[in-house]
């Protein structure tokens, strides 16, 4: 799959370089403004005098083209780099419908007892001060600490 998208992403920058130059060769209908600066004059000598006609069929030719490239370019891109969204989705899905259970202590005197309840995100545990620091804030004294 990569080696076509390379193949289509090599013809699309052709068929864009192609389009690019069809443009800025045909005269304008005025016999003025860009095309001449840009060698408008030179598709006389070389197409001949009924070359707009050429130039333009050829220029709607590439447009479509360009329009078929970009199409298929994206389509396989989606198709290449589908497979990886999917299976990020349904690791997501897994995660978001299974509960992740409480971490287990590993000492068995906690073995029967519960983890206290998280306390407010907006005001901090009682006992701690906080402050300005990055600092760990001190533990808070408890009265059963021998002294």
């Amino acid at each position: 799959m990569i080696f076509l998208i390379g193949i289509l992403t090599v013809l699309l920058v052709v068929d864009s370089l192609l389009l690019i130059l069809l443009v800025l060769i045909q005269l304008p209908k005025k016999e003025a403004g860009a095309g001449l600066a840009f060698g408008g004059g030179a598709t006389d000598a070389l197409f001949g005098a009924g070359s707009g006609n050429v130039l333009t069929k050829i220029t709607k030719f590439a447009t479509v083209a360009f329009f078929v490239l970009v199409v298929g370019l994206a389509t396989a891109q989606s198709k290449y780099h589908g497979g990886s969204t999917d299976s990020f989705k349904k690791s997501v899905d897994e995660a978001i419908a299974r509960p992740e259970s409480a971490p287990q202590s590993a000492s068995p005197a906690n073995a029967g007892a519960t983890a206290p309840a998280a306390a407010p995100a907006s005001e901090p545990p009682k006992g701690i001060t906080l402050t300005s620091t990055n600092l760990d804030a001190p533990a808070p004294a408890t009265p059963d600490a021998p002294k």
